[in-house]
């Protein structure tokens, strides 16, 4: 699967192959394979250089060695088990590796400086805690029971979570997150997968019940019906409105109402007093869930999406009511996609001020990096300066 990604095959795609061809697998043999490919692509730089190579195997290899175990007690040949080390594989095994500071930190060469520029003091420990497994968290559904009731409804499925501090609703999976999949507690939609940054962002923005919003770049529509819950009259944009195919479905599930734009677009229905734009972006603020993008992303993609966002950000701005809001989010680290562009945009719409800026970075059982500005268009008769 590793070598079929670095060949171009997407990785999820590459897993869904592999489990098709291989019936033998269960679902926890499935599940275990899922994890070795997606820390490999975490640390594919570091353990590419402790295990001599960029392919499958030697980034197993680096990762028993990253691990501490002794790799011929699993490459031993054996009817599942891989070839034992050849001659090469043995020596450069044997011989000590000095990993530099970006191999350490699984760090792309040409990427170092715009992450240096933009994360200062927490370059390190924030490369560092894109290389370990993300949490898991929930949100849960304000409109249908209280943090403490869904706390003990997963109890009840053999699932513990407890409160994320400083989030209203938020809880963080402490013991058998694998069980969610079969969850009632999400099957009824008392609680939505939703990280805990993503929910930070929502809980900022200032809405009132009966609020009337969009959500400009809904996607699957997580933070709209965060959104929801919260009250607000949300209407749901995607450029691609496939993106929104499932959002009926869980809308429906928990109990919520969100207006699908329609082919004339959100136009149509527009001023809203808020329009949230979670633009597309490098997505460097998630890499722990999504690592391939680490690895994708080149110069020429992210002036492309920065460009893009841009353009976005100057369409939505169209849509927003008189001393309306334009909330602008991406789950990014990267300067160039969030303050430099807010910078853009206020150069651009010398008639826009913005009242507030927050990041939120990647931390060790923390949530992802995600960053909002919220952004108004000035008073008549205000200075903005």
């Amino acid at each position: 699967m590793l070598d079929a990604r670095a060949a171009g095959v997407p990785a999820e795609r590459a897993l869904t192959n592999w489990a098709r061809a291989s019936r033998f697998a269960g679902s926890g043999d499935r599940a275990a394979v899922r994890d070795l490919v997606f820390d490999a692509l975490r640390r594919l730089r570091s353990l590419a250089a402790l295990g001599g190579a960029a392919t499958g195997r030697g980034l197993m290899l680096g990762a028993l060695r990253a691990d501490g175990v002794a790799p011929d007690s699993l490459f031993d040949g054996s009817r599942h088990g891989p070839a034992p080390l050849d001659a090469a594989e043995r020596r450069h095994m044997e011989a000590a590796v000095a990993l530099d500071t970006l191999e350490a930190l699984d760090c792309p060469d040409w990427l170092e400086p715009e992450l240096r520029a933009s994360l200062g003091a927490d370059f390190a420990p924030v490369l560092e805690a894109l290389r370990q497994r993300a949490p898991v968290f929930l949100r849960v559904n304000a409109a249908r029971m209280t943090r403490a009731a869904a706390i003990g409804a997963l109890a009840a499925e053999g699932i513990a979570a407890e409160p994320v501090p400083g989030l209203d609703w938020a809880l963080a999976v402490t013991a058998n997150a694998r069980r969610l999949r079969g969850s009632d507690a999400l099957a009824r939609g008392l609680v939505e997968m939703q990280d805990a940054s993503s929910q930070a962002v929502i809980e900022t923005l200032p809405l009132v019940p009966g609020a009337r919003v969009l959500d400009y770049c809904a996607g699957g529509g997580g933070k709209a019906l965060a959104m929801a819950a919260r009250g607000a009259d949300v209407c749901a944009h995607d450029a691609d409105p496939r993106r929104m195919a499932d959002l009926p479905r869980r809308a429906k599930r928990a109990g919520a109402t969100i207006r699908l734009c329609g082919p004339q677009g959100p136009a149509k229905a527009a001023p809203y007093g808020l329009v949230l734009a979670d633009l597309p972006c490098s997505g460097s603020g998630s890499w722990r869930r999504s690592p391939e993008g680490k690895w994708t992303l080149d110069a020429g993609r992210l002036r492309d999406l920065v460009a893009l966002q841009a353009s976005i950000l100057d369409a939505a701005a169209g849509l927003v009511a008189p001393r309306g809001l334009l909330a602008m989010a991406t789950c990014s680290v990267l300067e160039c996609e969030n303050g430099r562009q807010v910078a853009a945009f206020l150069a651009r719409n010398p008639d826009w001020i913005c009242t507030g800026q927050r990041r939120w970075l990647p931390r060790p059982g923390g949530g992802d990096g995600f960053f909002l500005a919220l952004l108004q268009r000035k008073l008549a008769g205000s200075r903005g300066d």
